[in-house]
C-alpha cells in the first residue's frame, strides 16, 4: 500500500543522498554518444520530415505572437539545426514526440505564476486546431501555427521547469547563492528525435528527484478529509501507557504519513506508537521524547495539500542550486538550525546551530571559510550599540566594565564598543571567518542553553555553533602546528589569534523547509523567516492550487 509509506518511495536506488550532497553530472561520453546519435538522425540522406519552414514563416509567427519573441533566436537555431524541417507535425497529425512533450507540459500548470502557466495557451490552441484522431485542422497555415507554437512553448516550459519558474532577480527573495542557468537546446533536439531520457536536463541535485518521488506519494493521500486532532479536555500531553479515543486517530495518521508501518485503531499509547511518534518528531525537528503534545499535534494536523505546496516550493529552490558544488562543503540549513560538514560528498559532522532572529535574519548566500580566530574580540555592531548597549549604559554605569567591554572610538552619541576575549565574550572562544558583505560568520557562544530549544532563531544574524571546538579541530586537522591540545590552549588563552586555513572551505547557507534525509525520511521545518510564503505568492495561482500537481 503506497499511500501509507512515504519513506519507502524516496529511496533512490540503494543509496540515500544527504541534503547538500551533489552527484556527478552525466559522463561526457554519454552526452557525446547521445549527440552523435542525434546528429546521425539529422544528417541522413533522406529527410526526416517532408514539411519544411522558411524564414518568412518564422517572421510571420513572431509578428503575430510577440509573447514568444524572447526565444526567437532559440527557435530559429532549432530549425536551422534540422534543415528547417518540421519537428512535431507529421503529415496532418501530431508526432509521437509532440505527444510526449504535451504529456511533459501537462503536469506542472499549478506551479506557475498566473501570467506564465505552462501549456495553457498551447492546450487552447490544440483544442481549437485538432480534429478527431489528433489531426490538424484544414485551415491555411494551421500546421505551421501548431508546429511553431509547440516549439516556442517548449522553450518557455523548459526554461521554467529546468531553470526555475521565477526569472526575476533572486536577491529580491533574499537568496544570494549564485544561480546557474541550464542550456535546454540539447533537450529539444533529444525530444524531437524521440530520445525520451530527459534526466540529464533535470535539476542535478539529488534532492530534486527525492522530493519529486515524495510529491507523487503525498498526492495519494491528499484531498481526503484531514480533521484536526485534539487532546482530551484537561490533558496537556499523551504518552506511554495513556489511553484516549484520539490515540487511535493519531496511530492511523502516523501510518498514513509513513511513521508507523502497521495501521491500527487501538486507544492505548503503546511502545510501538512511542517509536512512531519519535520518528515523526525527528522528521519535524521536534524534541524526540515520544510524547504527543501541542507541537506534535500542530504538525500532524497540517494537511497533505499544504505539505505538497511546501515540497513544490523547495523543488523550485533546488532548480536554482548550482549544478556543481565542492564535495568538501560546510552547509547551514536555516530552518533546520543545523550545520552539515561534508568530506568527499559524505557527511562527517553535524551540529545544532542558532541562526538570526526574525528581525535580524541570517542571509542566504555562499562563500568560503578562510580563517579560524581563537579567543576572539567582538567589535559590537553599531545597531546593537545604538539599540542595546547605550540604553544599558544609561541604566548601569558599570555595564561595560562588568562585561569586559571598552570604548575604542566613535563619538559620545555612538561609541565604538569592543568586548575583549574571555568567558563571557559574545563570540565565545573561537569564530570562523568567511569574508562577506553581510558581516556574517560562525562562532562559539556562552549561551549554550539556547541549543536545547526546538526553534533556535535568536541571534543578530551570525551563526552560533553548538560544538565549535570540533569544527576547529576538523578544519585544522592537517596542520601539524595546530594539534588538539594547542587548539584548546588558544581557545582559552585570552589573546586573539588569527589562523589562516591552508585550503579554504566552501560555505553555503541555504533555506530548505522540506527535504529527504539520509535514511529516506521526508523532513519538514517551519518557515521561520516567511520565505516560503513569499515564494508561494510568486508561484501559485491560489494557496491550494497544488492538489493535481505531479511535477
Amino acid at each position: 500500500m503506497v499511500a501509507g509509506r512515504l519513506a519507502g518511495v524516496v529511496v533512490a536506488a540503494s543509496v540515500l543522498v544527504p541534503l547538500a550532497q551533489c552527484v556527478s553530472p552525466p559522463e561526457p561520453t554519454t552526452l557525446v554518444a547521445q549527440g552523435v546519435a542525434i546528429a546521425e538522425v539529422f544528417e541522413t540522406a533522406e529527410p526526416y520530415s517532408a514539411r519544411t519552414l522558411d524564414s518568412l514563416d518564422l517572421a510571420v509567427f513572431f509578428t503575430a505572437h510577440p509573447e514568444y519573441s524572447s526565444d526567437s533566436a532559440l527557435v530559429a537555431d532549432f530549425y536551422g539545426r534540422r534543415g528547417m524541417q518540421f519537428a512535431w507535425v507529421v503529415n496532418d497529425s501530431l508526432s509521437a514526440s509532440a505527444e510526449a512533450f504535451m504529456a511533459l507540459t501537462g503536469v506542472a500548470d499549478a506551479l506557475a505564476p498566473p501570467s506564465a502557466a505552462p501549456g495553457r495557451a498551447l492546450s487552447a490552441l490544440l483544442q481549437e486546431s485538432l480534429g478527431e484522431g489528433g489531426r490538424i485542422g484544414l485551415c491555411d497555415g494551421c500546421d505551421t501555427e501548431v508546429e511553431l507554437r509547440l516549439t516556442a512553448e517548449f522553450f518557455r516550459f523548459a526554461d521554467r521547469n529546468y531553470n526555475g519558474y521565477l526569472s526575476r532577480d533572486l536577491r529580491d527573495l533574499n537568496w544570494f547563492v549564485p544561480r546557474t542557468k541550464k542550456n535546454v537546446e540539447g533537450l529539444i533536439d533529444s525530444l524531437a528525435v524521440g530520445q525520451m531520457d530527459l534526466s540529464p536536463y533535470e535539476p542535478i541535485h539529488p534532492q530534486y528527484q527525492l522530493l519529486k518521488a515524495a510529491v507523487q506519494a503525498t498526492r495519494e493521500i491528499s484531498g481526503a478529509p484531514w480533521p484536526a486532532l485534539e487532546l482530551p479536555s484537561g490533558t496537556r500531553v499523551l504518552g506511554a501507557g495513556d489511553s484516549a479515543g484520539v490515540v487511535g486517530s493519531i496511530r492511523h495518521r502516523l501510518h498514513l504519513l509513513g511513521d508507523l508501518e502497521v495501521d491500527g485503531t487501538g486507544e492505548r499509547f503503546d511502545s510501538t506508537l512511542v517509536r512512531a511518534v519519535q520518528t515523526f518528531q525527528e522528521r519535524h525537528g521536534l524534541l524526540r521524547d515520544g510524547v504527543v503534545g501541542p507541537n506534535v499535534l500542530r504538525e500532524i494536523n497540517i494537511p497533505p495539500d499544504a505539505r505538497l505546496r511546501t515540497m513544490l516550493i523547495n523543488m523550485e529552490r533546488l532548480r536554482w542550486v548550482p549544478e556543481r558544488q565542492s564535495p568538501n562543503l560546510l552547509l547551514v540549513n536555516i530552518p533546520e538550525y543545523r550545520l552539515h560538514v561534508y568530506e568527499a560528498d559524505v557527511e562527517v559532522m553535524s551540529m545544532e546551530v542558532v541562526v538570526g532572529a526574525q528581525a535580524t535574519r541570517t542571509v542566504i548566500f555562499s562563500d568560503s571559510v578562510s580563517h579560524v580566530v581563537f579567543s576572539p574580540t567582538w567589535t559590537v555592531p553599531a545597531s546593537i550599540t545604538r539599540n542595546e548597549i547605550l540604553p544599558a549604559m544609561q541604566r548601569d554605569p558599570n555595564y561595560l566594565r562588568d562585561r569586559n567591554m571598552e570604548v575604542i572610538g566613535g563619538t559620545e552619541a555612538l561609541p565604538i564598543v569592543r568586548q575583549n576575549p574571555g568567558p563571557g565574550n559574545a563570540l565565545g572562544r573561537v569564530k570562523f571567518i568567511f569574508p562577506n558583505s553581510y558581516s556574517i560568520y560562525m562562532h562559539d557562544t556562552p549561551s549554550v542553553r539556547l541549543f536545547e530549544a526546538e526553534r533556535r532563531a535568536f541571534s543578530h544574524g551570525c551563526i552560533r555553533l553548538s560544538r565549535p571546538r570540533e569544527l576547529a579541530e576538523y578544519l585544522l586537522r592537517d596542520d601539524p602546528v595546530w594539534p588538539p591540545d594547542r587548539i584548546e590552549q588558544a581557545m582559552n588563552g585570552g589573546r586573539e589569534i588569527f589562523v589562516p586555513l591552508a585550503e579554504k572551505r566552501p560555505v553555503v547557507i541555504v533555506y530548505f523547509t522540506a527535504w529527504v534525509d539520509t535514511e529516506g525520511r521526508l523532513n519538514f521545518r517551519d518557515d521561520v523567516y516567511g520565505h516560503d510564503e513569499r515564494l508561494a505568492s510568486e508561484l501559485f495561482l491560489a494557496p491550494d492550487a497544488v492538489a493535481a500537481v505531479a511535477p
